[in-house]
């Protein structure tokens, strides 16, 4: 993970999002990419939408250059006392957020994606809020969703919830994990969600065993009635500072937007979420 992308929206939970990510970066060697999508359409009543005049885009633009300029200002002040300090780059552009991220992913060969998400209180607006869905749904990166209430402090503990149901797919996602956790002298808590059916976690943890040389990795399994109440329960009693899961159709990050059962979920967990594409 060498480098990381910033999309920003230049909003408070987005700043906070960045010192979170600069403060990684700076941990794990990486440099740095912070990106603003200029959006040049806008919305007109009974109209649909409109593009902005010539001018009024030239505008959006260069207030959008400057806003990158003072930020990346602002996280060069204090390098000097630091053993490692990130290349900074700032792209802006008149295109889609998840448009630029994936053409900047591709281009850069990005480690890691880091947003800010609007709302501290639980999973649910961690998920729902701030378009994360989308960006989950469309990312082809490795992201990182920081809420406001993250603190910025060292990553001690890394709990990767999984239900065993795809070890392959787990494992390469657990080598990537292993890749951001090792700089940072942080355990990776392999955790099995068990509601109802029993899946047998033995070939995956044989294998890491063998071959992952990685020592800090743990197992252990959370029983509960459903994987939301699973996920509530790692997060608040489970002592971790991110919560890492697989993407995929029909699993627990997918359960969430279905139903009411987001709603549910009223436990403050103010922890960052990294979340791994699916292969499917």
């Amino acid at each position: 993970m060498k480098t990381f992308l910033f999309p920003t929206d230049f909003s408070e939970n987005a700043t906070h999002a960045l010192d979170y990510g600069y403060s990684l970066a700076k941990q794990v060697k990486a440099n740095v990419i912070i990106c603003n999508a200029t959006t040049l359409l806008a919305e007109m009543p009974q109209a649909g939408f409109v593009t902005f005049p010539a001018e009024v885009a030239e505008n959006l633009l260069n207030d959008s250059e400057k806003e990158l300029a003072r930020i990346k200002c602002d996280l060069q002040k204090d390098e000097k006392d630091t053993s490692f300090n990130p290349v900074i780059t700032s792209v802006n552009t008149a295109a889609t957020v998840i448009g630029l991220t994936n053409h900047l992913s591709n281009y850069h060969d990005i480690g890691l994606v880091i947003i800010g998400t609007h709302g501290s209180s639980g999973l649910s607006t961690l998920l729902l809020g701030n378009h994360s869905r989308e960006m989950i749904d469309e990312i082809s990166r490795p992201l990182l969703l920081v809420p406001p209430a993250a603190n910025i402090a060292p990553i001690k503990k890394i709990a990767f919830a999984t239900d065993f149901k795809n070890p392959a797919e787990d494992l390469e996602c657990i080598y990537k994990l292993i890749e951001l956790a090792r700089p940072l002298h942080a355990e990776i808590l392999i955790t099995n969600i068990l509601t109802d059916d029993q899946h047998d976690p033995k070939s995956l943890t044989d294998e890491l065993s063998n071959k992952a040389n990685y020592p800090l990795i743990y197992y252990r399994v959370v029983k509960a009635r459903t994987p939301i109440a699973g996920l509530d329960w790692l997060c608040e009693h489970g002592h971790i500072d991110i919560l890492a899961m697989v993407h995929r159709s029909h699993n627990f990050i997918d359960s969430m937007f279905r139903g009411s059962q987001t709603q549910k979920m009223a436990k403050h967990i103010p922890i960052p979420l990294l979340v791994f594409p699916s292969n499917d």
